[in-house]
């Protein structure tokens, strides 16, 4: 079994592309359900944010796991095969976890080094648990993610690399030459992103912060623990009107904020209305931007700008740590993999031996028992010296790529029980205790 990912990203797709295919958390539960029905599957785990659609999965082959996996979102976006295909990239088996340990520990972020990813992949994969969509192979993996991450922002100033993408907006609208201390700050929304800005807006000393949502008590509940206020959705257009700076991140599947709600609102104003657009997909209408006196910032508008603006020393840091963890966990998922024939050599041995010993009992009833006892420790000291140097042999080739090629001659040469191999392999795989 090998771990295969398929996935788009603003790296590889701009925003309208990437808004095709963008999913809610309920959506990438269904999407992982809907990955498990081809028979090559055995796990998947979506992992969904804002500028990222990406489904792991851990499959027996590649060919059949790649086309369902990429048929699950080319039907999620809508767009044709080949529009698609473009900006859809695929990993398989070590690629895909260098690439993950990557997603984790910020690289490959829209603002590199932003710590928000952490809580992404730990939601994808809290979410893959319960769905029970995640079986030991993709929850070690993800686990060992989670560590490389966290390790990445406790040795290193990554952080500050590239602030957060709230952090970066709200850089872009001083250097527009608005004062946040000026400022009246609308949030739309009450989400994990919706939290991070009105937090943030907070904290960067605006003048005031208003939270609107949809459900009323998550507005009042987050407003609360920064001393903001809460406004009912509903009255959403009349905090629009008052507001300077709207930071929108809904997660709606349309547009909120239309020309027909922001012309009335800038018709005449002397002072500066700038829509901060953070939501996939966008919650601000196209149309907008054209209005006179509105600054509109969104994703691929911030993708641009802050494409120059990223650090250089503690990221190349981070991508050192990064290498030899996936060094490291490649080496140690390879030794695993071979454990099993190095236990199925040993358990053969110990058959080959008290068959032996049995018959040869059987036939030698009148010797003493104490002589049988030695003739038995000596065939098992026999039997182990002439193991001891195929198994110290395969457990030092067991770091190298071909580790598995060696193992699978020792398992011809013997002829190895399949059977037991595999018995001790699932063992393994589910955290047993090892033989």
């Amino acid at each position: 079994m090998s771990v295969l990912v398929v996935g788009i990203s603003h790296r590889s797709a701009p925003v309208p592309v990437l808004e095709r295919v963008a999913l809610t958390a309920e959506d990438a539960a269904k999407v992982a359900q809907s990955a498990l029905e081809a028979e090559d599957v055995a796990e998947s785990l979506v992992v969904a944010t804002c500028n990222r659609t990406e489904i792991y999965v851990e499959a027996e082959r590649f060919h059949g796991s790649v086309e369902h996996v990429t048929d699950l979102l080319i039907e999620r976006s809508g767009l044709s095969r080949e529009t698609l295909l473009r900006h859809l990239f695929v990993h398989y088996d070590n690629a895909a976890v260098a690439h993950l340990f990557s997603v984790a520990a910020g690289l490959d972020s829209m603002v590199v080094g932003e710590s928000q990813i952490l809580g992404q992949v730990r939601a994808a994969l809290q979410r893959g648990q319960d769905g029970e969509t995640v079986g030991p192979a993709l929850n070690v993996l993800f686990q060992q993610a989670l560590r490389i991450g966290k390790r990445g922002h406790a040795e290193t100033d990554i952080d500050q690399a590239g602030p957060s993408l709230v952090q970066a907006s709200l850089d872009e609208v001083e250097r527009a030459g608005h004062r946040l201390s000026d400022l009246r700050v609308l949030v739309l929304g009450a989400g994990s992103m919706a939290a991070l800005a009105a937090t943030t807006a907070s904290r960067r000393g605006v003048r005031s912060v208003t939270v609107a949502n949809r459900t009323y008590a998550n507005a009042r509940r987050l407003a609360e623990t920064i001393g903001a206020t809460a406004v009912d959705w509903g009255q959403r257009e009349a905090a629009l009107a008052e507001a300077d700076l709207v930071i929108s991140c809904t997660g709606a599947t349309g547009t909120v904020i239309g020309v027909d709600t922001v012309a009335p609102v800038v018709a005449d104003r002397d002072r500066p209305y700038v829509l901060v657009d953070l939501a996939l997909p966008h919650d601000v209408a196209d149309e907008v931007a054209d209005l006179s006196g509105v600054a509109v910032l969104g994703l691929a508008e911030l993708q641009r700008r802050l494409t120059d603006a990223q650090g250089t020393a503690d990221v190349d840091q981070v991508r050192s740590i990064v290498s030899g963890e996936v060094t490291a966990f490649l080496a140690a998922r390879r030794a695993a993999r071979v454990t099993p024939t190095v236990v199925a050599l040993r358990s053969m041995a110990t058959e080959v031996v008290d068959s032996e010993m049995e018959r040869l009992e059987g036939r030698l009833r009148e010797v003493d028992p104490a002589v049988l006892d030695e003739v038995r420790h000596a065939v098992r000291r026999v039997a182990d010296k002439l193991l001891h140097q195929p198994t110290v042999r395969i457990k030092e080739m067991a770091g190298r790529p071909d580790a598995l090629s060696y193992a699978d001659a020792l398992a011809d040469l013997f002829a190895l029980d399949r059977a037991t191999i595999d018995a001790v392999t699932s063992v393994e795989d589910h955290g047993g205790d090892r033989p």
